[in-house]
């Protein structure tokens, strides 16, 4: 592997105003989440140059533009929020400890090539949980788009204050707030290709502030410490190291699902194909120095990362450059950005969090799937109102549960017992005649298709629903794949038939599935003359075995047409 993304200089100009052109738009974004996190405006500025540097230079997909998002913004909230409460001397360095540890998961997790594996997760609960945090980003921004101070408890502070807030509305942070919207919602599109309307947004809303209202009482950002950052040292207690072990997991695998979707994004855009591997190493890098310099997590955006593709971008110099002007603004021009009003911030933010709220499957989730639309809706609840972790860990359990039974069910339908020829069952012509003649003495199990755990109670319930029988064949050659439960269950069938004295034939176990039959000890009672490759062969030599079954001289049992087998089960 490539230990840094591929530049190059052949398409300088694109690179360059891309990162350009996307340093404009991450600037107000940036600004906005570090106030909403509790860390601070320049904690979000530390996130959007450490993650953008250092995700560009040595991730996967070279169009990516990495920085702080929504999602990752409402994780880090609540652990700043718990941490300090909890610890006040140490808890914001701990929080920054948190992102380093997040940063050193999604390293562990490219290192060890666990990429392809992330974003294997049921579409209704990424929806949910998704707009679950949109909801989160919403509601947190009421009090300081109201002009007033966030009242402790989160959501559920919020809420349980919102009379109160609602009735000491600062009529000009409002007003504020309210013009950030309406020029964020209302802006031309091809006013937006000129400038990006956040970016406006924060100008004209801070001019407005300083011309309008130059004596009201407005809570604005205030002044920014400029220069390089403070390194934060590790800092964490043995009591809330597990606390801080799990948070750090879930802001990293919250991180990589975040820049994965968007590195899929990216790829349509660019018709190219990304290393997820690298690129959560790239991110790993990114959010531990970003911790490290006291910064926001960040991952994959997927506005900056289309603004960038839209601009010419095509290599990672443009995330360089990116990273490069934000340095600039927060060594030299930090100070420009005091006058800022937090209600502007806010609107910009809550505008954020209703673009994360998925819109288009929450007004046609109930017309494809009531289920799915209840998972969506449970996740959605869950993760506003409990836990990121429990309800992603809910989802994803009561979703894979209703597929498997799903699978279960239709392949259950599809067993069948069969005591003559049945049109239903792909035979051969020879393989018909035998079944018709068989008289009940040779029984087949036929089984095809991944033979999931699901699947079990249907191998089962058939088995014990078999007759008597002098042979049992069982075909296995349709058998990609057999789990630990379903090969219990044909170790049981097997078995039974030997204890039963019954013969028992073995057909087209191959690959793992022969593998797994030899752990299992199969091949210790079924002999070696007893296990094919073909399942005519092993139909012929059962009925040679047993030709006085079949009421005719055994010499005309080398007529291939003359064998036949009494039931058989279909396991599709």
């Amino acid at each position: 592997m490539q230990l840094t993304n591929r530049i190059n200089f052949r398409n300088l100009r694109g690179d360059l105003f891309g990162g350009v052109t996307t340093a404009i738009v991450s600037l107000p974004l940036a600004l906005a989440f570090g106030v909403a996190s509790g860390a601070g405006p320049v904690a979000g500025l530390y996130g959007a140059v450490c993650v953008g540097f250092f995700a560009a230079l040595f991730g996967g997909t070279p169009t990516l533009i990495s920085e702080p998002t929504g999602p990752m913004t409402v994780v880090m909230t609540a652990i700043v929020a718990s941490l300090t409460v909890s610890n006040p001397e140490n808890g914001m360095a701990m929080a920054f400890t948190v992102v380093m540890l997040a940063g050193l998961f999604q390293i562990l997790l490219g290192v060890f090539r666990l990429g392809k594996y992330i974003t294997l997760m049921p579409y209704s609960v990424i929806s949910g949980f998704m707009s679950g945090i949109g909801v989160i980003l919403v509601i947190l921004q009421i009090a300081p788009f109201l002009g007033q101070q966030a009242p402790k408890g989160g959501v559920m502070g919020t809420l349980s204050n919102l009379p109160n807030l609602l009735a000491n509305i600062n009529p000009a942070a409002a007003i504020l707030g309210g013009l950030t919207l309406a020029i964020i919602f209302l802006m031309p599109r091809k006013w937006k290709r000129i400038a990006p309307p956040q970016l406006v947004a924060l100008v004209v809303g801070t001019i407005v502030s300083l011309v309008f209202f130059p004596n009201a009482d407005i809570p604005r950002i205030g002044e920014i410490p400029m220069g390089l950052p403070t390194l934060q040292i590790p800092t964490f207690t043995p009591g809330q190291m597990t606390l801080m072990l799990v948070d750090g997991a879930m802001l990293g695998m919250l991180g990589c699902i975040d820049t994965l979707l968007t590195a899929v994004i990216a790829d349509s855009l660019t018709r190219t194909e990304h290393n997820s591997n690298k690129e959560l190493i790239g991110q790993g890098i990114g959010n531990f120095m970003s911790g490290l310099c006291g910064g926001l997590p960040g991952a994959g955006a997927t506005m900056g990362t289309v603004v960038n593709i839209q601009t010419g971008a095509k290599t990672a110099l443009s995330g360089l450059t990116r990273a490069a002007i934000l340095l600039v603004v927060v060594l030299w021009a930090a100070g420009l950005t005091s006058s800022i009003p937090m209600a502007v911030l806010a609107g910009i933010a809550l505008k954020v969090g209703l673009d994360i709220l998925d819109w288009s499957f929450l007004k046609r989730s109930h017309l494809v799937s009531w289920k799915g639309s209840a998972i969506m809706y449970g996740v959605l609840l869950l993760t506003v109102f409990v836990d990121l972790i429990v309800a992603v860990g809910v989802g994803v359990f009561i979703a894979n549960i209703l597929t498997i039974e799903r699978l279960s069910e239709i392949r259950a339908k599809q067993v069948k017992v069969i005591s003559d020829a049945d049109d239903e069952v792909v035979l051969k012509a020879e393989e018909k005649q035998l079944l018709d003649q068989a008289q009940g003495r040779v029984l087949l199990f036929y089984l095809s298709g991944p033979m999931i755990f699901g699947v079990s109670k249907a191998i089962a319930r058939q088995h014990h629903a078999v007759k008597d029988c002098d042979v049992f064949v069982m075909d296995l050659s349709d058998v990609p794949h057999m789990g630990v439960t379903a090969s219990l269950e044909i170790e049981n069938a097997i078995r039974d038939a030997v204890d039963k004295g019954r013969e028992v034939y073995l057909v087209g176990a191959a690959g793992k599935v022969k593998q797994r039959l030899e752990k299992l000890g199969i091949f210790q009672i079924v002999p070696s003359e007893h296990l094919f490759t073909d399942r005519t062969d092993a139909l012929r030599q059962a009925v040679r075995n047993k030709s006085s079954y079949a009421n005719e001289p055994a010499s005309n049992l080398d007529d291939e047409s003359d064998m036949d087998w009494s039931s058989a089960v279909q396991l599709p």
